[in-house]
């Protein structure tokens, strides 16, 4: 059996971030200063080889450290609280498998898990753009869209594993033209995920102007003053304040971050709560909408903090 991790060397914390593309390891102190930090291509479609490199990578960290250590890891998709085993992740070779039971029998060290939009928020909340806040809704505007929920610097879970997936909710308010809105990889139509995604916000201009752009040429644009471009940002924005809008009616939560490619428009820090107003049910408008500290390097960093207690 391998040596355990202790409490004396628990002030090191080890996360690892799961993508489509690349895994990310990172230690860190008890303080959030980054002491060690790899990357390594995602073995694609090959499930024997996750676990490997997600190995090779760990040892990589003990090695730095030079003890035993527990990993946090977040990972696309969740775990099924009935079965165990993951459930709606894009990197589908995860898909059925019981990813916790198996590391922790490769790694022989405890493992916690939790959904990479889960590990953006705690890292946003704990030491990140909205450590002073007690309610965070974290967002993802990237490939898809993603959220997470942390209450006082804590992931907040419920007995669904799902909190915080707003992206495959209906688009709140929707306009006649918006209905019954386009189909969703889940199976319904008019989800705000297929909305508000990168490739939403592509595909709306594409309908829109007949011209298929990336969101980033779609962005550069709008500063140059293409009006096709501005109208379909617009339409991006007032859409994401009526999504934000419904979370806030819900949650209230002191601050949303955003995170994922969509995050750098810097733009929708000052529209969006400009335009979430008249959906409100309040007369104060206290909830602040804040870019993350800590960007890409959010969600490795987050599955660092789950074991931060």
């Amino acid at each position: 059996m391998r040596e355990e991790p202790t409490r004396k060397n628990a002030g090191i914390l080890a996360g690892m971030d799961l993508g489509g593309s690349k895994i990310e390891a990172v230690l860190l102190d008890d303080n959030g200063q980054e002491l060690f930090r790899r990357r390594r291509p995602t073995p694609p479609d090959d499930y024997d080889a996750l676990l490997q490199a997600i190995q090779d990578l760990h040892e990589e960290l003990e090695s730095h450290a030079g003890h035993p250590l527990r990993l946090g890891i977040g990972t696309p998709g969740s775990l099924s609280p009935e079965t165990g085993l993951m459930r709606n992740a894009n990197s589908t070779c995860l898909n059925g498998q019981s990813l916790h039971q198996d590391l922790q029998q490769v790694l022989g060290r405890p493992v916690r898990m939790a959904n990479d939009a889960d590990c953006f928020t705690l890292s946003e909340a704990v030491d990140g753009a909205a450590k002073d806040a007690a309610t965070v809704f974290g967002v993802i505007l990237g490939t898809g869209t993603g959220g997470g929920i942390s209450v006082r610097q804590q992931v907040l879970q419920g007995p669904n594993a799902i909190t915080g997936e707003w992206g495959h909710n209906p688009l709140p308010w929707p306009r006649p033209e918006e209905l019954p809105g386009p189909a969703c990889y889940c199976g319904r139509r008019g989800c705000i995920e297929t909305f508000l995604s990168g490739p939403g916000l592509a595909a709306d201009h594409l309908r829109r102007t007949g011209k298929k752009l990336s969101p980033r040429d779609i962005a550069r644009l709008a500063e140059q003053g293409d009006a096709e471009a501005e109208a379909s940002l617009q339409t991006y924005e007032d859409r994401l304040a009526r999504g934000l809008a419904s979370i806030i009616n819900v949650l209230d939560p002191d601050a949303i971050v955003l995170g994922g490619g969509l995050s750098q428009l810097r733009r929708l820090y000052k529209n969006v709560p400009d335009r979430w107003r008249k959906y409100i049910f309040s007369d104060v408008f206290r909830t602040r909408l804040l870019p993350p500290q800590h960007g890409d390097s959010s969600g490795v960093r987050g599955a660092a903090w789950l074991w931060r207690d």
